[in-house]
């Protein structure tokens, strides 16, 4: 989506806000559970009904899994499963040439019509270039941050879960696609990358992409980020346990901070049995120990986990082993979900579903846990200093940010001065009364610009901020 964004912005469409008419609507939907797929659903329906003349786009999850559903909600849509997405681009851009207002050329299922421009590496393996590449110069950006895609698919099988059949096996973006990725949104001025992909962790480290590049595995990639761009920050999205290993925190400790302390990975029950039934690979004691390892290279690092009450199995003894596990890591937050069951996955067949009454009660708990571990985490910065950037303002005329550790910071701007896309050196000061989770800090210098770094990158400490 970041993709379409950026071939639009740089033909000079206007984007409009959701609730305004469109000439065109891009519908990205997910199916991981069934909540999600209803708002899809929906999504769709209500971009038809507010733009009944407007070209209406569907790709995403769901498109693979249940197409079907998607084309009743707007038959006119144009759809994108697996197989056709990757000329999701190609087809805006050629839309975005068509001048005389008749209707899209065929789309989904049909024969290519814009054409990738011959000696270009490879997206994902076996795919062809993607046409954004010819429209991302001087794109602008309307977030502080960047979404770059290095994987795809996966083969974990988690009995609960449907994205391998919606996304396919893992297939890898290739070093020299990665980089130039990174630096186009440098070149539109993103300060901070976040690395995706649906299980990041497995990067290839084996297979390799065009002209002879061998893909270096995740730690490698990141290394490679680190040397050959100037991105100030970097994250990853959610990353398995068992992909968090030594050489990865080695990449991370070894690179002057530009990597960022915080976490996401997925924990789902804390209770043994009930993670064998889902399919995980990892036992709650490893779990805890990944945490463990994490905090001894990183003192202060944020770790946010992902949970799913009410599983199959998940009898009042097992959720409260799950609850008591939780309370022992300390954790910066915790991603709630509620089971869904998926049509075709092991755990939809299993004994033991849970009504939905006792999965509510449990997530309401899970929740309450959660506001406990964030607010804990925020209380845990005050008194230090963070490197806060800076994204919108609040109503209040303080500007918000995250920190390096992914923490919510509200500061004032020197004399109202906006602070949007700026880095700024905060003191946290005190805990925000209106958001527990929220620090407030004081403003002690500020960087209002990337920073252009000659040879290897290096850290720039802002300069002070008046009195």
């Amino acid at each position: 989506m970041d993709a379409v964004e950026r071939v639009l912005r740089a033909r000079g469409v206007e984007l409009v806000d959701g609730r305004e008419p469109a000439d065109l609507v891009v519908v990205n939907t997910c199916t991981v559970t069934a909540v999600a797929d209803r708002k899809s659903r929906q999504a769709v329906r209500r971009a038809r009904r507010s733009n009944p003349n407007g070209q209406v786009l569907v790709t995403g999850c769901s498109v693979a899994v249940d197409p079907e559903s998607l084309a009743d909600a707007d038959p006119a849509a144009h759809l994108y499963d697996r197989g056709s997405k990757d000329r999701l681009l190609a087809d805006v851009a050629a839309l975005l040439e068509r001048s005389d207002g008749t209707a899209m050329p065929t789309l989904s299922g049909a024969d290519r019509f814009v054409e990738p421009r011959a000696g270009r590496t490879a997206g994902l393996e076996g795919e062809e270039s993607s046409i954004e590449d010819d429209f991302v110069d001087g794109a602008s950006i309307s977030r502080t941050r960047a979404f770059v895609k290095i994987q795809d698919g996966c083969t974990f099988h988690c009995t609960y879960c449907i994205i391998p059949k919606a996304r396919g096996p893992e297939r890898s973006v290739a070093p020299a696609v990665v980089l130039a990725e990174v630096r186009t949104a440098l070149s539109v001025g993103h300060r901070e990358v976040v690395l995706t992909g649906i299980n990041v962790g497995t990067y290839d480290a084996g297979a390799r992409g065009g002209a002879g590049d061998r893909r270096p595995g995740l730690p490698g990639l990141v290394r490679r980020i680190l040397a050959e761009t100037t991105v100030e920050r970097v994250r990853l999205s959610s990353i398995e346990p068992q992909h968090v290993t030594d050489e990865l925190l080695e990449a991370w400790l070894g690179s002057d901070g530009r990597c960022l302390p915080h976490f996401h990975v997925p924990l789902q029950s804390g209770d043994d049995a009930i993670l064998r039934r889902m399919g995980r690979r990892y036992e709650a004691r490893s779990y805890a120990d990944l945490v463990a390892r994490v905090r001894r290279a990183m003192p202060g690092a944020a770790i946010h986990a992902d949970l799913i009450v009410g599983f199959p199995g998940e009898d009042e003894a097992s959720w409260a082993r799950t609850s008591t596990f939780l309370r022992t890591l300390d954790l910066a937050g915790i991603h709630v979900f509620r089971y869904s069951a998926r049509p075709g996955t092991p755990a939809a067949r299993m004994v033991g579903q849970v009504d939905d009454r006792t999965k509510k009660r449990r997530a309401a708990e899970a929740l309450a846990l959660a506001a406990e571990a964030r607010a804990s985490f925020a209380a845990r910065q005050l008194g230090g200093e963070m490197a806060v950037l800076f994204e919108r303002p609040l109503s209040d005329g303080r500007w918000l940010g995250h920190a390096e550790s992914h923490v919510l910071v509200a500061a004032a701007a020197p004399e109202g001065d906006p602070l949007a896309n700026a880095i700024g050196l905060v003191r946290a000061e005190s805990i925000d009364p209106a958001a527990p989770d929220r620090v407030v800090g004081r403003l002690l210098a500020v960087d209002r610009a990337p920073i252009a770094f000659g040879g290897r990158p290096i850290a720039s400490r802002p300069a002070p901020v008046a009195d």
